[in-house]
């Protein structure tokens, strides 16, 4: 019941081990030049996220030694730990809990953890609560500073937070961690999915393995069907040995790079067509440029970012988007083998970094026969299709979760009508 709940302040609901509420160590004391290979992770700013179902991005992380994490020790954040940043994009949170790549990780100088008593507060439901959107905006109303937003310490442990009894707690939590739970496993099935296509390109396109086994008088390990559509022979070209019978061309003899349409997020319209930019989703729309699948490439911005579109889609002007031509028609194909390239690295010589079409279309391109890539289709096109029903999957638990969070940390909805919603979308 809503007449539980009761209010405290973070301060009064830290941990009593010492250093419950610290900040990162001095700025220059932990500079890059301090970083090493291995180590302790050190959290940046580039790790927390203002998403509410990514907890911590462990992705790029960088490390100090040994020497340095006891001259840190202050600063170390374990799991079960929030860490929020305290200057730039305060309105940041994260957690380490049990998907966290380290147990120990250091926050950085530009940020802060909080080790809640675990008597008085669920570290998940505490970061449920902060990373709510209305959280966020009272953290970023009361910030200080004008260029860099600030939100310092002193501030946090005077952030009041309304929370119910310990038990409602870990029922909150287990309704809303069961989505994203949900959400984070239909993610590394994904990613599982897109390792296997990789593979296979790499396998057939890059490596040649069912040429080379058959060359070699080895099993190509391929249904006889498949096996015998590859060449028993490799020959030499401008890009080295290739399979005989394939060819090599210019990129832009298969595809031309049209361009995106200007769409400013204010002319966006509600609707179910995913718009692109040039380092992947940027919003929504009522009107398609194209129709799916597609391949958007970066223009501007992000030039040479590779992206896939597997619905109608409408790329915007920082875009290009890819319309086959010629001999190869497999999307698929194209898509990673544009990934291949180092499109970043075709450059266009203005102030703004930009991708020079005209030096794309020169690049040469390895295109095998049309009964190779039409079995690579039959291959992939299913994998697709079962990656974009997670990616379907995730966004509606995702709209759910967002739903049913201010309502939960709220005691506006009771546990029963909550679970029972959830039930009827898992």
């Amino acid at each position: 019941m809503a007449n539980e709940w009761s209010e405290f302040s973070v301060e009064e609901l830290k941990s009593p081990v010492p250093n419950a509420l610290a900040t990162g160590p001095f700025g220059s004391a932990i500079s890059s030049r301090f970083f090493a290979e291995s180590g302790t992770p050190v959290i940046r700013g580039s790790n927390l996220s203002q998403d509410v179902g990514v907890r911590l991005i462990d992705d790029d992380l960088v490390f100090v030694d040994d020497t340095k994490k006891k001259e840190f020790a202050r600063s170390i954040a374990r799991r079960g730990d929030l860490v929020f940043t305290c200057w730039g994009t305060i309105d940041q949170v994260g957690l380490i809990d049990k998907r966290s790549r380290y147990e120990e990780y250091i926050v950085s100088n530009k940020q802060m953890k909080f080790t809640p008593d675990k008597e008085k507060a669920d570290s998940l439901f505490l970061y449920y609560l902060l990373s709510n959107p209305q959280m966020r905006d009272k953290i970023v109303g009361e910030g200080i500073g004008s260029s860099v937003p600030g939100f310092n310490l002193g501030q946090l442990r005077a952030l009041r937070l309304r929370i119910p009894p310990l038990p409602m707690q870990h029922a909150i939590t287990a309704i809303l961690g069961t989505l994203d739970d949900k959400i984070e496993l239909n993610r590394q099935m994904n990613e599982t999915l897109e390792c296997m296509v990789r593979a296979l390109f790499k396998s057939w396109f890059v490596d040649f393995d069912p040429v080379r086994a058959k060359a070699e008088d080895r099993d190509p390990k391929l249904p006889k069907h498949l096996a015998d559509i590859f060449p028993d022979s490799l020959t030499e070209s401008e890009l080295g040995k290739i399979p005989t019978t394939w060819s090599v061309t210019m990129l832009g003899d298969l595809i031309e790079l049209a361009y995106g349409k200007a769409l400013k997020e204010e002319n966006r319209r509600p609707g179910d067509i995913a718009v692109y930019g040039s380092n992947g989703q940027v919003g929504w729309h009522n009107e398609k440029l194209a129709s799916a699948p597609g391949i958007i490439v970066g223009r501007k911005g992000n030039p040479g970012v590779v992206t896939w579109a597997s619905t109608d889609f409408f790329a915007i002007d920082t875009t290009f988007y890819v319309v086959p031509k010629g001999e190869c028609k497999s999307l698929y194909f194209l898509y990673y083998a544009l990934r291949a390239h180092d499109l970043a690295s075709l450059g266009a010589d203005s102030a703004v970094p930009g991708l020079n079409r005209n030096m794309v279309y020169m690049s040469q391109q390895l295109v095998p026969s049309t009964p190779v890539l039409d079995a690579f289709d039959h291959r992939v096109r299913p994998i697709f299709e079962r990656i974009q029903k997670g990616n379907e999957q995730s966004s509606s638990l995702s709209a759910l979760r967002d739903t049913l969070l201010p309502k939960l940390i709220s005691g506006e909805l009771r546990l029963p009508d909550a679970e029972r919603i959830v039930g009827g979308q898992m």
